[in-house]
C-alpha cells in the first residue's frame, strides 16, 4: 500500500472531531460525524512546498490518516479495523477565509480546501508500528515552536464509528484515505515558514513514528481570493 497516493480514488476529511479544535473554531460538536471530500491532486509528498493562493490565509492542521485496504460498503463498525491497511501522517490545509466565507454561505468547502499542496503526506505507515490508533501524539511546529500537541484519544468520533458512517453514505475504496480531524492550535503560516510535524507512541515522546518537514512558499499566478 506504499502507493496508496497515486492510487487513491478519494481523500475523506472529517471535521471538527476534537472537541478543543471545533471551540477554537466558534463550532458546536456535530452530533454525527461532518466529512468533506478533498481531490487526491492535493497530495504533497515530504520536503516539498507548500502553495499559499494569492489573497488566502491558510491554516495548518495536523491529522492522522487511515489508509483503506479493501473495497467496503456499509461496513459495521465491529468490522472497521479489518478495512485499515495502515496509516498516515497528513496535513489539511485550509484556505481559513475561503471557508469562513463558505460557512457564512451555506456553501461548500472545496475550494478551501482543495488546492494542490494542500494535503502534505507522509509515506505509508503499517498498522503494526501503531499498536492502537486512539492513543498517539500528533505535535506541528512553525519555524520550531509547537502550534500543536494533541493526542488522538481526544477523538470525538473514532475510526471504526467514521469508518461505518462514511462507508454507509459512498463506498470506501482500496487506497482512500481518510483525515480523522485536528487538535486544537491550528494557525496562520507565511512565505517563509518551515514546518515540520510528527507521530509518536504515547509511552515516549523520542518514539516518532512519521515525521513532515515543509517549506512554505506564495503561489504565483492561478486563483486569488477577494472578499
Amino acid at each position: 500500500m506504499a502507493s496508496f497516493v497515486r492510487t487513491s480514488r478519494k481523500i475523506i476529511g472529517i471535521g471538527f472531531n476534537y472537541a478543543e479544535h471545533a471551540k477554537e473554531l466558534n463550532n458546536a460538536l456535530p452530533k454525527e460525524p461532518i466529512f468533506f471530500l478533498k481531490p487526491t491532486s492535493s497530495y504533497l509528498a515530504n520536503h516539498g512546498k507548500v502553495e499559499i493562493p494569492r489573497g488566502c490565509v491558510v491554516h495548518h492542521e495536523v491529522e492522522l490518516g487511515v489508509v483503506i485496504g479493501r473495497q467496503g460498503r456499509d461496513i459495521p463498525a465491529s468490522q472497521a479495523d479489518s478495512y485499515v491497511e495502515g496509516y498516515a501522517l497528513a496535513i489539511d490545509m485550509t484556505a481559513r477565509n475561503i471557508q469562513d466565507e463558505a460557512k457564512k454561505a451555506g456553501l461548500p468547502w472545496t475550494v478551501a480546501k482543495g488546492f494542490d499542496t494542500f494535503t502534505p503526506i507522509s509515506s505509508f505507515i503499517p498498522k503494526s508500528a501503531i499498536p492502537d490508533a486512539h492513543n498517539i501524539n500528533l505535535w506541528l511546529k512553525v519555524n520550531g515552536i509547537f502550534r500543536q500537541n494533541g493526542s488522538t484519544s481526544d477523538m470525538v468520533f473514532q475510526i471504526p464509528h467514521l469508518i461505518q458512517h462514511i462507508s454507509s453514505i459512498m463506498a470506501l475504496e482500496e487506497g482512500d484515505l481518510i483525515l480523522t480531524g485536528t487538535p486544537s492550535g491550528v494557525g496562520p503560516i507565511s512565505e517563509g515558514d518551515k514546518i515540520t510535524a510528527g507521530i509518536s507512541l504515547p509511552a515516549s515522546p523520542l518514539s516518532t513514528i512519521a515525521t513532515l518537514e515543509l517549506d512554505v512558499i506564495n503561489r504565483i499566478g492561478g486563483y486569488e481570493f477577494t472578499a
